[in-house]
């Protein structure tokens, strides 16, 4: 499907603008009304890391007029191998002030608007509003559902992205010219069940293939040219180096977008989606301890059993001396409890405490009775109890 430019042409590029995107004037499709449409254009990136640092770059250096940067995280050394707008020196910094310093690097023209907010039901659409595409980098459900819902009453175009380990995918999600998110992924995953990057890692250059591919797909939006990516899913496996093109399509019984919408305010997107290791609807919250009082246990004369459900690449990290390996998915699939003693208490801990609490879960359902969650996990021990070991 081809689309008409979404932007009318702004002011006329003074001589400099012009030697500055020369290469883009020289392009038929692009030429000088064409860039004259980018300088005019508002971009919102929602997400200055893996995805956005990529975004907002090429964004800012084809001369996108106005970005705005949303994100409330601080740059944290785990984020340098692929969040290629922060560096060392940017340690403890608001994303959105590092990132802002990085678009002007590339081009001082650009309009920067810092939102230093989580989007949440109250907000988004204030935020969304004035912008003429959005560029989602964010990397939980949550956000990715709200973004989405916003957009579709806002009639907006966004132009979404995922990544984890190898593996990659971009659309165009714009209700009215094709599906929308909810449309193609109508219910989140059960929580805990996809990992986030933090547990399950992913290959920094991959950032680089997903974002550049989402700023071009915002250019073309922006320029009315070529066929962007509305009904179109693109996966992409950088282990295989291939790129996959699924056909998708809007579904008329959506809930936003449909014929008769059920959604027509943005909701909680938190109760929605769930959140790992939260307790369903009428069960009580899971038995815990704090790192303290599990260390106190491990020394004494008859130590619990201490279990630790994360895998392999985590544990060859960091871990607790004398934690018991048994992964998350032998819980799920109750091979754990032909492991696990009946006769002995039970703590169990992961990296920060979510993947615990829904194993800990597990084993109360399976009839343990002494058994409880470490709060914090294995970060928290660093932090608390051992910080000789290596966070990540």
């Amino acid at each position: 499907m081809r689309s008409e430019a979404i932007v009318e042409t702004g002011r006329q590029l003074t001589g400099p603008e012009v030697t500055r995107y020369a290469r883009h004037v020289l392009i038929p499709g692009v030429g000088i009304e064409g860039q004259e449409r980018l300088v005019a254009s508002k971009v919102l990136v929602v997400g200055a890391g893996g995805l956005g640092s990529p975004a907002l770059l090429y964004l800012a250096a084809a001369g996108v007029g106005t970005i705005g940067i949303v994100d409330t995280d601080v740059v944290e050394l785990t984020n340098l191998h692929r969040q290629v707008v922060h560096s060392d020196t940017d340690i403890g910094r608001p994303k959105t002030e590092s990132a802002e310093a990085a678009v002007h690097r590339v081009n001082p023209h650009v309009n920067v608007i810092r939102h230093d907010v989580r989007l949440d039901s109250g907000n988004a659409l204030d935020v969304i509003r004035d912008y003429d595409v959005v560029v989602d980098g964010t990397d939980n459900f949550p956000t990715r559902y709200l973004v989405n819902d916003a957009c579709v009453m806002l009639g907006k175009p966004h132009v979404w992205g995922s990544i984890l380990r190898f593996d990659g995918q971009v659309s165009v999600w714009w209700a009215g010219h094709g599906p929308c998110y909810r449309c193609v992924f109508p219910q989140p995953p059960p929580p805990g069940s996809v990992p986030s990057c933090a547990e399950g890692g992913v290959f920094g250059v991959l950032c680089a293939a997903i974002g550049s591919v989402q700023s071009t797909e915002a250019i073309k939006l922006l320029l009315g040219i070529g066929e962007p990516l509305t009904g179109r899913l693109l996966v992409h496996d950088a282990l295989r180096q291939t790129w996959d093109s699924l056909t998708v399509r809007a579904d008329p019984d959506c809930p936003v977008c449909g014929t008769h919408p059920t959604v027509t305010e943005l909701i909680d997107y938190v109760e929605f989606c769930g959140v790992p290791g939260a307790p369903a609807a009428g069960e009580e919250p899971v038995p815990s301890v704090t790192v303290h009082q599990t260390a106190e246990a491990l020394a004494a004369q008859e130590p619990p059993l201490l279990v630790d459900v994360r895998g392999e690449e985590e544990r060859a990290i960091a871990a607790i001396p004398g934690a018991v390996p048994i992964h998350l998915d032998l819980f799920r699939s109750g091979a754990a409890f032909r492991e696990l003693p009946r006769d002995r208490r039970i703590l169990i801990h992961c990296k920060v405490g979510g993947r615990s609490a829904e194993a800990t879960r597990l084993a109360l359902r399976a009839g343990y009775t002494d058994v409880a969650n470490v709060e914090g996990g294995i970060i928290a021990w660093i932090e608390q109890i051992d910080p000789t070991q290596t966070p990540y």
